[in-house]
């Protein structure tokens, strides 16, 4: 297995479009005693209130949320092309139903109370700075409401610090 070391953000040369919006991420939180991963298609790196921040989207019903809801720190996991079963698997079951850890073989890891996986080759810890529920009266583009919302289940979005990135050695 490999091991993670940290990695200065100012070294970071990858591109979130295609990281996030192509080919996923996970996101988990919780403790060695229980934790829950999810798939995300949506969020984002930036720099936000002086700091470098991840955004993540989560629906109200996700098992995920009870998680991120109550602790202090989430994991942004980032994997190659050839983890894409395990993180669609982690995208459509609820960890509810099912141990996601068991279905897709990947190994949990901890770091600042974060789950992460070994698999994943970038791994960004966050501490949770915000959370808001997106609101449908602020979206100014009349059809987001129509094509992502038809069952109301706004997402809320949660804005972490990035407190480490661990890259595989």
């Amino acid at each position: 297995m490999h091991t993670f070391q940290p990695y200065p953000i100012d070294m970071l040369n990858m591109n979130p479009f295609t990281k996030i919006g192509k080919e996923w991420a996970l996101i988990s939180a919780g403790d060695k005693n229980k934790c829950n991963t999810m798939t995300v298609s949506w969020g984002g790196l930036g720099v936000l209130w002086r700091k470098n921040v991840t955004y993540v989207l989560v629906r109200p019903q996700r098992y995920t949320m009870e998680f991120m809801d109550r602790e202090e720190y989430y994991s942004l996991c980032v994997f190659d092309e050839t983890y894409k079963p395990a993180l669609k698997l982690c995208g459509t079951k609820s960890g509810r139903d099912i141990d996601k850890d068991k279905e897709t073989g990947l190994t949990v890891m901890f770091d600042q109370e974060a789950p992460y996986y070994a698999e994943a080759k970038l791994v960004f810890i966050c501490k949770k700075m915000s959370k808001q529920k997106m609101e449908p009266s602020s979206f100014i583009d009349s059809t987001i409401d129509e094509t992502f919302y038809k069952e109301k289940d706004y997402h809320e979005v949660f804005v972490g610090d990035i407190v480490t990135i661990l890259k595989q050695d």
